[in-house]
């Protein structure tokens, strides 16, 4: 998203729009972008440098840590924030401070249950797993028997 400086009034610019999915250039194939990167910002000037404040949203197909299936998760900031510093150029590119953001509010461990909408079949007990009968032994009774 390139915005150019001496379109902005000194008052500020309210910018709305849409940049293609592969503006994000991810390389994870456990997360992959399924809808267009959508922003509503307003930009100004600022002694030497361009700020951005507002809203920027895209969504995503993840993978879940526990069952691999896959399933959509969307990605909403709703305090973008940022600063540039502009330079000689007439124009600045926001591109990569948004990448930025999303790709940081992108989960590390995706589960698939996290709205609750779909239980997660990796989070089951297996049935042939031995169930527990016998309380454990208490950790510190070795301790307990020295005598010092």
């Amino acid at each position: 998203m390139k915005i150019h400086t001496l379109q902005i009034p000194p008052e500020g610019k309210h910018v709305e729009g849409e940049d293609p999915i592969d503006v994000l250039d991810l390389q994870d194939p456990g997360a992959v972008p399924t809808a267009p990167l959508s922003y509503s910002l307003d930009v100004g000037l600022s002694e030497g440098g361009l700020f951005a404040t507002g809203r920027i949203h895209t969504a995503f197909r993840l993978q879940c840590v526990n069952c691999l299936e896959s399933f959509a998760f969307s990605v909403v900031i709703p305090d973008f924030a940022c600063q540039i510093e502009i330079g000689s150029s007439e124009e600045v590119d926001l591109t990569e401070a948004l990448r930025e953001d999303i790709v940081l509010a992108l989960p590390a461990h995706p589960h698939c249950d996290w709205t609750g909408l779909n239980p997660c079949s990796g989070l089951h007990p297996r049935a042939e797993e031995p169930v527990q009968t016998e309380p454990p032994k208490p950790v510190w009774e070795a301790l307990d028997r020295l005598k010092l």
